[in-house]
């Protein structure tokens, strides 16, 4: 080892780490690759179990097998303004849109968070605990806390045609919410900012507590105020927790499953995940393998634009 340089002595520290996320991560991805290329039931006059090549990537995005799956892979595209209709029906759509704005919430209200949590006040671990529960809470009980609450007859914040609440008023929601793909979305999403925003809050919050505090004497001593002081010292400081934040957060919204089957069910809220794992159980094991794969590398393409926007930062 003496005789090692210390790129090939780094590499070596790193080998037990690579073999081992190579036979969890890349062999499966491998295999998945590999299954999508044999026919299913769906895969035209091919055989079952026949070489066919990309075509099951052919008819997913071409939309020949919409009618046999539960959702489309995508929207019906027009060359009329908005350009897409159906967007609910779509699982790309569907489950793009509830990674926007779920990680978008989830964003804004951990950073508020972390920042009360990052102040000095008395019961500041208390109020830290009181925060983490939501995060804390398994999927299963989550969703059913959610679909009770908005069950007809039974959640306190759903009404009636005859006597709606507050939200049927408003016109946020109908008044069978869990029915309707589009107020169905809408609450799933409310419910995973309300667990996850936790997570959230916890990594900025340390990323907060990593950052010098004689930076904010200084500044004071200099008469910035406390928004400079935020615009200037914690915001720059803390962007690159916030990226790599963001990041998991995109890559678990995109694998979102659980909280939709215990809340709506996939049937009306369908997702890539929805859609993976109902052709799977058809079985229609090509098909679910394609869109396995794709979900995949749309997953890193999206892990590709925040390596670039780190690169950028000079993170």
């Amino acid at each position: 080892m003496e005789t090692l340089s210390e790129t090939q002595f780094a590499y070596l520290l790193l080998a037990p780490a690579l073999i081992l996320l190579g036979v969890i991560a890349v062999y499966p991805l491998v295999q998945t690759f590999s299954m999508s290329l044999f026919a299913d039931q769906l895969t035209g006059s091919a055989r079952l179990g026949e070489f066919v090549g990309l075509q099951n990537y052919i008819d997913l995005f071409t939309g020949a097998r919409d009618f046999a799956l539960p959702s489309a892979f995508l929207p019906t595209f027009t060359t009329q303004f908005p350009f897409v209709t159906d967007i609910y029906s779509s699982a790309l759509m569907v489950t793009l849109i509830f990674t926007l704005f779920s990680v978008l919430f989830e964003t804004l209200i951990g950073f508020g968070q972390a920042l009360i949590l990052d102040q000095d006040f008395r019961g500041r671990r208390w109020v830290r605990v009181a925060i983490i529960i939501p995060w804390a809470v398994p999927i299963v009980i989550q969703g059913m806390i959610f679909f009770l609450m908005f069950q007809p007859n039974i959640g306190f914040l759903i009404g009636t045609s005859d006597n709606p609440a507050l939200l049927n008023q408003l016109g946020l929601i109908g008044t069978t919410p869990l029915r309707d793909t589009a107020d169905a979305l809408f609450l799933i999403i409310v419910a995973d900012v309300w667990k996850t925003s936790a997570f959230m809050a916890l990594l900025i919050l340390a990323g907060m507590q990593s950052i010098d505090r004689s930076l904010y004497d200084v500044a004071k001593v200099a008469g910035a105020s406390r928004w400079q002081q935020f615009k200037l010292i914690t915001f720059p400081l803390i962007l690159p927790t916030v990226l790599v934040a963001m990041l998991f957060r995109t890559i678990d919204a995109m694998r979102v499953y659980g909280i939709i089957e215990t809340m709506a069910g996939c049937q009306t809220v369908p997702s890539l995940s929805c859609l993976v794992v109902t052709t799977f159980n058809a079985p229609l094991y090509g098909t679910s393998a394609t869109v396995a794969f794709v979900t995949a590398g749309i997953i890193a393409v999206v892990v590709s634009v925040y390596i670039v926007n780190f690169a950028s930062e000079g993170i």
